[in-house]
């Protein structure tokens, strides 16, 4: 199908002669969106309202694909889908996130006014731990907006992106608009380098990150690339401990702790409270099921994606002994019966972690909560500030004053109050600050239309009689 050749990377650059992969050279891409650009926007939206519809009739369908080349569980595999889908609804108000400024009379017969055009050809790359709902924020925006779009997943898990530029294709999207390759660095080189992208959207790590923001915009690319976290949630004295413990297993264990926005460190505020969070959440954790998707509701988690990364999430957990933490829930030994060699890791908490370890400063991305104790809320609030991600962080507190505080002063670009996964729905922006986020606009929300789109400003004067002369002078309008 058009919509989802599988291309060379090499058929990226504009090129005049078609590649012999069985793609779509570059130059149609662009032909592709100089249409569908012109469709106006209201057409554009009845796309977006079919996909919806369609996604609706395949949502098990997906999630079990997503599940079983993933591997986290079915309902959190609905949940991804289903936050993409909400951004693609937010997508459907194209008509009027797309409507321009107008100023009547701005001078003697001479009205302003501005409007929004699509960049061109846009493209996503995407990650592994979001394969439906990531692809969603890319491309539906860039879509609505009226440009073409190139998607490269993330190649440990592509099926579910291509079944979704299937359902879009379904949906009435044009052949040529929507573009779907697989690959790994070359892939992504080819992408960087193409004369033919205007914009390019990356999530991922930082180093990776930082490097599709360099050599992107080196290349004149508009470019937004959001990389790693290191979650804090602070527990205030007055907090509901039974809340917070809850909040934390959920936010800190879901999906193997495979989320940007896991909380990976909780920050409970004086001594007695960190006994009594840790009291609370060592019986929560130890009752955690760890296992196959295809156990159902008898799992609360899966694997993790591959034996590298749960290599890497061991070795971090033994640097954190090594280097002084208190491992009181210990999931080193975890083994699961029939799965020996599957990539499962058992749940981990840490005690007494300091700033110095690897296990604080490091992004563990796996199932390991590492708390570390502050002796008053300014020290914190300065943990959450001083560390070098900016992705989420949360507050749990009775105190309205601390909570706006909180919100006011930390340098994080998404707060939870009371929350602990504070992921704005898809009418808000989605972006962190400090090595999390590269570049000035955020994902979904109006921020997406801003990404995807270039404001063209028409200041208009008809002739109205009036004899002035040539003048070289610079002159105020009015």
């Amino acid at each position: 199908m058009a919509s989802m050749w599988q291309a060379s990377p090499a058929a990226l650059p504009m090129s005049s002669t078609p590649p012999r992969a069985k793609c779509r050279p570059a130059w149609r891409w662009a032909a592709a969106q100089v249409k569908w650009g012109a469709t106006n926007p209201q057409r554009r939206a009845r796309v977006m309202m079919e996909f919806v519809r369609l996604l609706n009739r395949d949502m098990d369908k997906l999630a079990e694909v997503l599940s079983s080349e993933h591997g986290k569980t079915i309902p959190d595999a609905k949940g991804d889908i289903q936050r993409g889908l909400e951004v693609i609804e937010f997508c459907i108000g194209a008509p009027h996130l797309l409507k321009g400024e107008f100023t009547d009379s701005a001078g003697p017969g001479i009205d302003m006014y501005s409007m929004r055009q699509p960049i061109g050809v846009a493209a996503g790359i995407t990650p592994f731990n979001f394969p439906a709902m990531i692809p969603m924020w890319k491309m539906g925006p860039a879509l609505a907006c009226g440009n073409a779009f190139i998607l490269k997943p993330s190649e440990r898990d592509p099926s579910v992106p291509l079944m979704l530029a299937e359902l879009m294709q379904e949906a009435g999207l044009p052949d040529g608009v929507l573009q779907v390759i697989n690959g790994d660095k070359e892939a992504v080189d080819a992408i960087l380098d193409s004369p033919i992208i205007s914009g390019i959207g990356f999530v991922g790590s930082t180093p990776i990150a930082e490097y599709i923001y360099g050599r992107g915009c080196s290349n004149g690319k508009r470019v937004q690339c959001f990389g790693g976290a290191k979650n804090h949630m602070i527990i205030m004295p007055d907090a509901d401990m039974d809340q917070a413990a809850d909040a934390l297993v959920g936010a800190g264990y879901g999906a193997a702790g495979e989320r940007c926005m896991a909380i990976s460190v909780a920050v409970p505020v004086g001594d007695e409270t960190a006994d009594r969070l840790i009291e609370k959440l060592i019986p929560r954790i130890e009752k955690l099921k760890v296992g196959p998707y295809t156990a159902g509701n008898d799992v609360d988690y899966g694997p993790v994606v591959t034996a590298a990364a749960k290599a890497n999430i061991l070795k971090l957990v033994e640097s954190g002994v090594a280097q002084g933490a208190k491992l009181v829930v210990d999931g080193r030994n975890f083994a699961l019966q029939g799965y020996e060699k599957g990539f499962f890791v058992g749940p981990h908490l840490f005690d007494h972690v300091t700033r110095d370890m690897d296990i604080y400063r490091k992004e563990i991305f796996g199932p390991v909560l590492s708390t570390v104790r502050a002796k008053t809320y300014e020290e914190a609030l300065g943990l959450a500030m001083d560390h070098e991600y900016g992705n989420g962080t949360a507050i749990f507190t009775r105190d309205g004053d601390t909570a706006r505080d909180f919100a006011a002063r930390v340098n994080v670009g998404m707060i939870g109050i009371n929350v602990p996964i504070p992921v704005p729905l898809a009418y808000h922006t989605f972006g962190g600050w400090k090595k999390s986020a590269f570049g000035d606009l955020n994902q979904h929300g109006p921020d997406s239309f801003r990404f995807y789109t270039r404001t063209k400003t028409i200041t208009s004067r008809w002739p109205s009689g009036i004899k002035e002369g040539a003048s070289l002078n610079f002159k105020p309008m009015d």
